[in-house]
C-alpha cells in the first residue's frame, strides 16, 4: 500500500462523481404510488400458446395429422402460462405490497372495461340471433324457428341452469360482504356453494349438449344456439377458475378486508355470466 497517496480525496472525488451520477439520473428515483412491473416472459408465451392453440385447431378440422396433438400442445401452454402469470400478479400483490390504492383503482378501471368489451361480444351474438327470427329468410322457410327443427323448452334445463346461476349471483355477494366483514367462514362457505352451483350448471350445460335434437350445422337457428350457450359456457369455466383461486387465496389469508380486489373483479365477472344467462333465457323464450 502507498503510504503517500491521498485516500481522503479518492473517498471525496467518488462522492462527488456518485452524486453528480445520482442528479443526472434523478428522474428515475421519483416518487409515486404506481406500480411499474418487471420484466416478464408470460405475455410472449401466452401469444405462443393462443397461436398454437388457433393453428392446431384450424389443422384438426381440416383433418390433418396431429392437429388434435398440437391443439392439445397450445393449451397445455396456456394453462401453464396462466398459472405463472396469475401467481406473479399474486406475489406482487401479497408479498410484494405493489397493489397500492391507486393500481386497485386503475386495475377496477381496466376490469370495467373488459366487462364492457364482453358484453359487446356477447352482444353480436344476440343481434344476430334477433336480426334472423324477425325477419326470417325464405332459405329457412320464412319461418322462426326455421322448419324441421325441434327446440329446447326453456322449463328444463335452461330455466334450471338459469336458477344455479342466479343463485351463485347471490351466493358470491355473501361472500364479498363477508370478507369486509372480516368474516372468513362465512366467506369459505359461501364460495363454495358458488363453486358447487357453478360446477352444476357446467355439467348440466353439457347435458344439454348431449340431448339436443338439432347441431350447429342447422341452419342459423343452430350456430346462434350453439356459439352462444358455448361461449357462455367457456366464460362460466374461467369465471370458476377464477373464484377458486379467490377461495384458496381466502383460505391462505391473502385477502382481507381493504386489499381484495382479486376476489372482486371475480365477482363483478361472475355477475356478468348471470346476467348474460338470464338474458340468453329470455332469448330462448322467445
Amino acid at each position: 500500500m502507498n503510504k503517500n497517496y491521498d485516500y481522503t480525496y479518492t473517498y471525496d472525488y467518488n462522492k462527488k462523481k456518485n452524486r453528480e451520477n445520482t442528479n443526472n439520473f434523478s428522474y428515475i428515483n421519483t416518487n409515486h404510488s404506481w406500480h411499474l412491473v418487471d420484466p416478464s416472459p408470460w405475455p410472449l408465451v401466452t401469444a405462443i400458446g393462443a397461436f398454437t392453440v388457433t393453428f392446431g385447431l384450424v389443422l384438426y378440422m381440416h383433418n390433418y395429422q396431429y392437429g388434435d396433438s398440437l391443439m392439445i400442445c397450445g393449451f397445455v401452454i396456456l394453462l401453464y402460462s396462466v398459472y405463472m402469470w396469475w401467481r406473479d400478479v399474486v406475489r406482487e400483490a401479497t408479498l410484494e405490497e405493489q397493489h397500492t390504492f391507486s393500481v386497485q383503482r386503475s386495475l377496477r378501471l381496466g376490469m370495467l372495461l373488459f366487462i364492457v368489451s364482453e358484453i359487446m361480444f356477447f352482444f353480436a351474438f344476440f343481434w344476430a340471433f334477433f336480426h334472423s327470427s324477425l325477419s326470417p329468410v325464405f332459405g329457412i322457410g320464412g319461418i322462426w324457428p326455421p322448419e324441421s327443427i325441434e327446440i329446447i323448452t326453456s322449463s328444463g334445463i335452461p330455466l334450471t341452469n338459469t336458477f344455479f346461476l342466479l343463485s351463485s349471483g347471490v351466493t358470491v355477494t355473501w361472500a364479498h360482504h363477508a370478507i369486509i366483514s372480516r368474516a372468513k367462514k362465512h366467506a369459505i362457505v359461501a364460495l363454495i356453494i358458488t363453486l358447487i352451483l357453478a360446477t352444476l350448471f357446467t355439467g348440466l350445460q353439457g347435458l344439454e349438449y348431449l340431448e339436443a335434437p338439432f347441431t350447429m350445422s342447422d341452419s342459423v337457428y343452430g350456430s346462434c344456439f350453439y356459439i352462444t350457450t358455448g361461449f357462455h359456457g367457456f366464460h362460466v369455466i374461467i369465471g370458476t377458475c377464477f373464484l377458486f383461486v379467490s377461495f384458496i387465496r381466502i383460505i391462505r389469508n391473502h385477502i382481507t378486508n381493504s386489499h381484495h380486489f382479486g376476489f372482486e373483479a371475480g365477482a363483478w365477472y361472475w355477475h356478468f355470466v348471470g346476467a348474460t344467462a338470464q338474458s340468453k333465457l329470455k332469448k330462448n323464450i322467445y
